[in-house]
């Protein structure tokens, strides 16, 4: 027996977090995250009603959160080439001496991620997300042994390229 579907704004509340951060992956400047979020938000309310509880409500977001990133990503590099793009102004507090080194393994991490194909990337933020290889096959597509497979192929991508910036 199917349970009740709880109502979109729970289900939304359960996983913002995690909405966020696959948005924050993607997006480039600090607005963007927001912007990716809401749209991610938008599609996911579109949608709530067709949505028929087959997979976990995690996962039907994250699927969703995922389409809707990497279509605003190619939009933006369609784009991208006619517009110049102003950075914008970033506040920056007082961190201490671990934060900065958190600071700067997180952005070598990210540096690496991005030289990843679109797909790859996809797998490690989700990975990222602790997500099982089940849930990840759910969202992408794959057979959890494909991602199982791919994942130690990323794995030792990102180490190869992680290890001489750690020095």
């Amino acid at each position: 027996m199917q349970q009740p579907k709880k109502p979109f704004e729970q289900v939304l509340e359960d996983n913002k977090e995690k909405i966020y951060r696959i948005c924050r992956v993607y997006a480039v400047t600090p607005v963007e995250p927001q912007d990716l979020f809401q749209e991610v938000v938008y599609q996911a309310w579109k949608s709530f009603p067709a949505f028929k509880g087959e997979s976990g409500e995690g996962t039907w977001l994250y699927k969703i959160a995922l389409n809707v990133c990497m279509r605003a990503k190619l939009k933006l590099e369609k784009t991208d080439n006619k517009n110049v793009r102003l950075e914008s102004i970033r506040f920056m507090p007082v961190k201490s001496a671990h934060d900065e080194l958190q600071e700067e393994r997180y952005q070598f991490l990210r540096e690496c991620i991005t030289r990843l194909n679109e797909g790859d990337q996809s797998l490690v933020i989700l990975y990222l997300e602790e997500l099982a290889y089940k849930e990840i096959a759910l969202v992408t597509g794959l057979s959890e042994n494909h991602v199982a497979v791919k994942m130690k192929r990323i794995r030792k991508m990102l180490f190869d390229c992680i290890t001489p910036k750690l020095g």
